[in-house]
């Protein structure tokens, strides 16, 4: 989420037009036409962070720039050519990183959260709890998860580390309560 994403078309030496249907999962469908011959791009029903990029040395391409939540859903492309109509389709997953936090409760026990992320994040502690991860899904598609550290054993650490695992990126966080 909010960085940019390109998409390409297979190459084909003489092209005639690039076609791009895209089906996100919020709004209708979205088509943009390239035509070499006028070198113009028509668009009907596109976000303005949708852009078709034709260079004659380049494959055809699709940026997305900023990608958001929205924008996650199937891209269709299709090169006309005198060789034929060649398409290809991506089906484009937007990860959303959590936003992380470690605090101690009223009680004094450490409390991870991994907040609205997509796809839900997986919390683990140093030393081993066993508590049982809490998760809030929201419509947008992201979620929260929230773990409270329960030692197993009834001898107390002082430290306990709150490992965050995510496809966007991995975390660490440590705590005293």
């Amino acid at each position: 989420i909010g960085n940019s994403s390109v998409l390409s078309c297979p190459f084909k030496e003489q092209i005639n037009m690039v076609t791009w249907k895209i089906t996100t999962k919020v709004g209708g469908l979205c088509i943009l036409v390239h035509r070499t011959d006028t070198n113009m791009t028509h668009r009907t029903n596109c976000s303005d962070n949708i852009e078709c990029k034709f260079r004659e040395d380049l494959a055809p391409a699709l940026e997305i720039q900023q990608v958001g939540i929205t924008q996650e859903g199937n891209y269709s492309c299709e090169v006309a050519s005198p060789d034929g109509n060649f398409q290809t389709t991506y089906h484009l997953t937007v990860l959303v990183p959590p936003r992380l936090s470690l605090s101690c409760d009223e009680q004094g026990s450490p409390v991870c959260e991994a907040a609205v992320g997509k796809p839900p994040a997986q919390l683990l502690w140093a030393p081993e709890s066993c508590s049982m991860a809490e998760e809030k899904a929201y419509n947008n598609g992201t979620v929260t998860v929230l773990s409270r550290f329960t030692a197993c054993n009834a001898s107390l650490t002082s430290m306990a580390t709150c490992m965050v695992s995510h496809p966007a990126g991995n975390w660490n966080h440590s705590i005293a309560c």
